[in-house]
């Protein structure tokens, strides 16, 4: 299901294959300098929604998940930045860390995907989309996305 910017999508993935689909979908609608923001519990699938993104962006390599390095850069049809921000996210958040710390991902060359995103909303001043993700039991989750305008 595809929408226009400033349109709300609701899908339902019954695993990490159906999740790579509609990330696939989004994906395919996004330019350089577009960072999209993923939110969800732990486990919802957060980097498996990053990877099916990534690999229809071109990314042929492995698509793991960055919480211990911050970030992580992949070679595709376009640069593709992944950043993981969980452990920014207490009260400190970015300003504990040097200011500069994500100058490399949030890039005008760069499609970026911010997983717990609220450190860097600073930062960030119009997502191309917000995408939550949660539990629905089992491998089902329910996958919100939010195309901004």
């Amino acid at each position: 299901m595809a929408a226009a910017r400033g349109q709300r999508e609701q899908h339902t993935s019954d695993g990490p294959e159906r999740t790579a689909e509609i990330a696939a979908s989004l994906a395919s609608g996004l330019r350089p300098g577009d960072v999209v923001l993923l939110r969800g519990d732990l486990g919802t699938g957060k980097t498996a929604f990053v990877r099916g993104a990534a690999h229809a962006l071109g990314v042929t390599g492995p698509v793991t998940s960055p919480t211990f390095t911050i970030g992580q850069r992949y070679r595709g049809r376009v640069p593709i930045s992944h950043l993981d921000l969980y452990r920014l996210a207490g009260d400190s958040g970015l300003t504990a860390e040097d200011p500069a710390l994500l100058d490399d991902y949030l890039t005008p060359d760069a499609i970026a995907f911010v997983e717990w995103p609220d450190a860097a909303m600073p930062l960030i001043e119009a997502p191309a989309a917000v995408v939550t993700l949660e539990h629905g039991g089992g491998d089902v989750r329910a996958i919100t996305i939010e195309r901004r305008s």
